[in-house]
Formats: C-alpha cells, structure tokens, sequence
C-alpha cells in the first residue's frame, strides 16, 4: 500500500500574532502551535506518523507565510526513505511567502536507506521584503549500524524560480561520486542550510551573514569540508560535508543561530523538540 499524504500549513499575522492554520489528507500532520518567544513567531512541528517513505509514497507539503507573518517548522525526526522495488518515493516542499514574511524552514535530515529511490524537491518563492532561512541535510546509510548506501538513488531539487537551482543525483553505484577526491570523498553525510530573500540584499547584509557564517564554521572540527557563499545576491548558502548526521546538522544549527542574531536581531531559540 502506498501513501499520498498533503498538507496546507498557512501562517497569517493577526494584529500581533502570527496565527498558523493547516488542512491535509492523509498521514500528516503538525502539532500544537507554540510561542516560545512570544506571539511574533509561531512554532510547529510537522509530523509524518509513518515514519517514513516507500516506494511510490508522496508526500506534499504547501507552506504559505501571509504578510508581515513569520513561522518556523521543523520535525521530530529524519524522513526516512526506505528500499523501494522500483518506484520513486517524493517529498514535496512548496514554501511561498507574501511581502515582509519570514518563514524557518528546519526539518532534520532526509535519510536514505540502501536501495532505496528517492527525490526531495523543495521550492521557495518570496515576494519583495520576505525572507526565509532553510535547511536541507541528506544522509546515506546507516553507519553506526554497519548498513552502508550500497544501491539506490537520491535526488535533491532545491530552486528560488529564476533565482537558483541546485539539483543533483546521488548514485550508491558512482564510485567516483561517493568517495572520489572530488565528490563526497568517502563522507555520507551532505548538509545546506541557506538564506534567501525576496529582495537584493544589501552589500552590509551579505557580508554579515558569510562573516557571522564563517566564524561559527572555522571554529568546528568540519570547518576543513563547510564553506559559505553567496551564488547571487538573494542567496546566502552555506555547504557541509561529515561522516555522518550529528556533527553536520550541530554545525548548521549553530549556524542558524548566528544568522538569527546577525540578520534578524532575534535571540537563537531553539525549537522545543530539538533538546528531547
């Protein structure tokens, strides 16, 4: 049995809060909304009972930010896409944000089991004003199970039409891919978290988030395999490579953090769930 699950996540701002409402279908769901640090921004969790996707599964996530809105998703735990005989299991991520909204897109890691077939496609458009910080990490196998990514495919589609397009397909069977000098280079572990703006950032603006970037990244054990760019000037990326999820994921987080201070000038909380 395959499943097609779809879910309508709309944040509004009313008067001074940011007000989230959702329809969906099928197995999907988000939690309580909360206001950990007041009404401005509004918090949930986005939670997929399952536990994770077969092939021929599709899930369709629709996140809408309403002017002068901000919301931050996140989820208890990895995507999970297990073996497929055949057919593609998606993950689909369409984000639109409305002028002057902010949205935290934070999901945990979208991790591929052997011989799974897999696509994760996210798409973000913003009008003139909105922002939005995103993180996309994506891990092959089950190392500390000894279960390594020996067969199957992965492929990754991050986009801000006319913007940016990063797609790519990672190959368990592309030798050169996953552990040549070039490619993963042995790692199994691919991370991105990045800052996109509906408007050109500033010089200043873009300085700040690579500076405050880079100095979280020269300090971590992973600075030798992350770097931070700026592919155009409504896009602010920073890339890591690690062995496995925790150190890779940590590193964006503190990233995340920094780009919270610098840009925003809001205080790094935390997601409730990322501490259980």
């Amino acid at each position: 049995m395959t499943w097609h699950a779809r879910l309508q996540l709309d944040y509004r701002r009313e008067h001074a809060r940011t007000v989230a409402r959702f329809e969906h279908s099928g197995p999907l769901r988000v939690l309580q909304s909360l206001y950990p640090e007041g009404d401005a921004v509004c918090h949930n969790v986005l939670v997929h009972p399952p536990g994770g996707l077969v092939g021929g599964d599709t899930l369709d996530i629709a996140l809408a930010v309403g002017e002068g809105a901000h919301g931050l998703v996140t989820t208890p735990g990895a995507t999970r896409f297990y073996r497929s005989l055949g057919p593609l299991a998606l993950q689909r991520t369409h984000a639109v944000l409305q002028a002057g909204a902010r949205l935290e897109w934070l999901p945990l890691e979208a991790l591929c089991f052997d011989a799974c077939q897999a696509e994760n496609r996210l798409t973000m458009e913003l009008a003139p004003g909105a922002e939005l910080i995103g993180l996309d990490v994506a891990a092959f196998g089950l190392p500390h199970a000894g279960k390594p990514f020996t067969q199957g495919q992965f492929q990754q589609h991050i986009e801000v039409p006319g913007q940016w397009l990063e797609r790519g397909r990672v190959d368990a069977a592309d030798a050169l891919l996953m552990d040549g000098p070039l490619g993963l280079a042995g790692h199994r572990c691919m991370a991105s978290l990045f800052f996109v703006t509906g408007t050109a950032l500033t010089r200043e603006r873009r300085e700040a988030a690579l500076e405050s970037a880079r100095a979280v990244l020269e300090a971590d054990p992973l600075a030798a395999t992350a770097g931070a760019t700026c592919p155009n000037d409504r896009v602010v990326v920073v890339r890591v490579l690690a062995p496995v999820v925790e150190p890779a994921m940590a590193l964006l987080q503190r990233v995340w953090a920094a780009w919270r201070i610098a840009l925003w000038k809001l205080p790094a909380q935390r997601p409730r769930i990322w501490a259980m």
